[in-house]
């Protein structure tokens, strides 16, 4: 899927527009909706206008011929990054490499015995429970959805997460508990929002990502960040991987910029040229992360200026800038995400899902999959692998 806006574009392309992109923002001229009060549940919830999906063109079916696999390795990466990161996530990547050196497999886990393993944090967890959702009911379910994230314990949780389950548990409607946060806590779950509507397309895909967004994370970036990124796996999956860094970029950007022309937050780096900074996710991508490309920064380099952490304003960065410049080479796309970043389960398991939707699963050192433990829960040994059979033998056949 391409959408061209002739500013910011690295190489032609066709538009999917008949009107300039530019024209049709202005147009709508909406502003993103941050006053919340409680909804009835058959009204738009996201806080994100309608009109800005309705602008997307539909999602094309998607016909690889390796489709099961790309599936597979999307789903497999989430729960592979998670686990080469979650024994050292939040430290300082050079304080990492000074205790650890450079990760390249499984830390030894207490939860394995003291085995180098692959054991689960909240990123594995909430992504194979939105898994089961769809398997169970076909489709999205948000109030499925919400008690399923909600009903067992969650390892790692994140404050928003944990905030929001703490509502619903009390008795609140969903749409109640959710949270207004601009945390990674939606993004890192939304791979399996494309499983449904693999065969048959349709604009239905921005809209229920946008709902199961909203179902914990009810922010105008959250919202936005998770369509764009279900945008570009869809692209991913059809086969239809960027040949270049600036192609990477533009992909996940073009979608972006529609969604969240006119948000502004401000980054929470607290020195340097970024301190204070105000903009638009795409902005800064478009700035900052255009630049980190053409002078070939280091993910490490850019991470210590813009920081790596949950804000979605440093997690999108340091995840788009992973994957452009290494979206040729998986593996090391994983081993950056893991070693230079600061919440590098997280970043892992996002860039995870990109690489094996672009890739499969051929790519993947077998230790990393042979000594995944494949707990969705703390002792659940091997189901993550029957949900991700289960899953390919629904959605793709």
């Amino acid at each position: 899927m391409r959408i061209s806006d002739p500013d910011h574009s690295d190489s032609p392309s066709a538009t999917l527009f008949s009107a300039p992109l530019r024209e049709q923002l202005d147009q709508l001229a909406l502003e993103p909706q941050l006053v919340f009060s409680p909804m009835p549940q058959n009204t738009w919830i996201p806080r994100l206008d309608r009109e800005r999906l309705a602008i997307l063109p539909p999602a094309p079916p998607v016909d690889a011929p390796d489709l099961a696999d790309r599936v597979r390795g999307m789903l497999l990466g989430v729960a592979i990054g998670d686990a080469l990161g979650n024994r050292t996530e939040s430290m300082n990547p050079a304080e990492r490499e000074a205790e650890f050196g450079r990760i390249t497999g499984y830390l030894p886990s207490k939860f394995a015995g003291g085995k180098e393993a692959g054991t689960p944090s909240d990123d594995t967890q909430l992504t194979f429970r939105a898994v089961e959702q769809l398997l169970n009911d076909g489709a999205l379910d948000p109030d499925e959805l919400a008690f399923r994230i909600a009903n067992d314990r969650i390892f790692g949780i994140g404050r928003a997460t944990r905030d929001f389950c703490n509502a619903l548990r009390t008795g609140a409607p969903w749409w109640e508990a959710t949270q207004l946060s601009a945390g990674n806590g939606a993004l890192m779950r939304m791979a399996p929002m494309v499983l449904p509507h693999l065969k048959e397309g349709g604009t239905q895909l921005w809209y229920d990502t946008a709902l199961s967004a909203a179902v914990t994370h009810n922010d105008p970036m959250a919202i936005s960040s998770s369509v764009a990124w279900v945008a570009l796996l869809w692209r991913l999956l059809n086969g239809d991987v960027p040949d270049s860094p600036g192609e990477w970029l533009e992909t996940y950007t073009e979608v972006l910029r529609i969604l969240d022309h006119g948000q502004a937050y401000e980054s929470q780096v607290d020195h340097g040229p970024l301190e204070h900074w105000r903009g638009s996710l795409s902005g800064f991508l478009d700035i900052h992360v255009r630049d980190a490309l053409k002078r070939k920064r280091t993910v490490r380099d850019t991470g210590a200026e813009w920081n790596s952490g949950a804000f979605l304003l440093e997690t999108v960065p340091a995840v788009m800038h992973i994957v452009s410049q290494h979206g040729h080479d998986p593996h090391e796309a994983m081993l950056v995400a893991v070693n230079d970043t600061r919440d590098n389960d997280t970043i892992a398991a996002i860039v995870g899902a990109a690489m094996g939707a672009a890739h499969g699963t051929a790519w993947m050192p077998a230790p990393w999959t042979e000594q995944l433990l494949g707990r969705i829960t703390g002792d659940d040994d091997g189901r993550l692998f029957d949900v991700v059979d289960a899953a390919v033998e629904r959605f793709v056949g």
